[in-house]
């Protein structure tokens, strides 16, 4: 079915700036659809259209009865239901690792916090994720449904008539749909958890928040220590004045003794 190693390492560093929830999608990603998508339902549906049999001789007929009932294959709609749901994630850790990156330049060694821009770009990352997400199931409803018939009627031309088409393992493979809807729903599941408890984490953060101690905080020390240095300079100018008053009031009182005395 192809390489996934090239996805895999992408996912391996989506891994080292995610949440625990985020570590779970991965797991459930990795395990019951890359893995299974690899083989076991690549077998359920390798015979899909050699097996796919009409009652009828009619040129062309069965291929086009095979083209109504399967537009598009279910494995290669679940690879692209794949790649899609994984592109955020892809734009999210190049955003991660050049914002790690502008870290490491200003602080040598801090490990960047999930927070600010990195957090935003998260939360959208999981949103388009999501939004991939319900697209593709809500697709593959419209296109066949999630049950497979084994019995499928077709009156497309060049049909003659309307035939009666029948469809190898039809119990197997709903059993594949119906698994892949659910853990569809899983990682459905897994992006709102996650994206309620970013929410409530920012939440206690900002109510936890203690007083700020950058700018404003240095700002404030520097007043204060202005006013002190303003009391001071002022204490010490009264205190000088008041003794240079006392010290002339000393000597014009012996002075006007003295001027007492001569009279008398």
């Amino acid at each position: 079915m192809g390489d996934w190693s090239f996805l895999g390492n992408i996912l391996e560093e989506v891994n080292e700036h995610s949440t625990v929830i985020g570590r779970v999608w991965l797991t459930v990603l990795f395990i019951f659809r890359i893995l299974i998508l690899g083989t076991a339902a690549e077998f359920v549906w390798g015979d899909e259209q050699s097996d796919y049999v009409c009652n009828t001789q009619q040129p062309g007929c069965e291929n086009v009865c095979y083209d109504e009932a399967f537009p598009i294959s279910h494995i290669r709609l679940w690879v692209l239901q794949i790649i899609f749901v994984s592109t955020p994630s892809l734009v999210y850790v190049g955003h991660a690792v050049h914002y790690v990156h502008m870290e490491e330049k200003r602080k040598e060694r801090e490990e960047a916090e999930l927070e600010g821009t990195l957090l935003r770009t998260y939360i959208c990352h999981i949103i388009f994720k999501t939004l991939f997400e319900v697209g593709f199931v809500v697709g593959q409803y419209f296109l066949y449904g999630f049950r497979i018939l084994p019995l499928y009627q077709c009156s497309r031309w060049p049909c003659p008539n309307t035939v009666d088409c029948f469809v190898s393992r039809p119990t197997e493979k709903t059993v594949f749909i119906i698994f892949m809807l659910a853990v569809a729903c899983v990682s459905l599941f897994l992006n709102f958890v996650e994206i309620s408890h970013l929410g409530l984490k920012k939440i206690r953060f900002v109510f936890r928040k203690p007083p700020p101690q950058t700018q404003g905080g240095q700002g404030d020390e520097g007043q204060n220590k202005l006013v002190f240095y303003k009391t001071a300079f002022f204490v010490l100018f009264v205190s000088i004045y008041l003794k240079a008053n006392k010290k002339k009031k000393g000597h014009f009182q012996q002075d006007s003794y003295r001027t007492e005395e001569v009279i008398i």
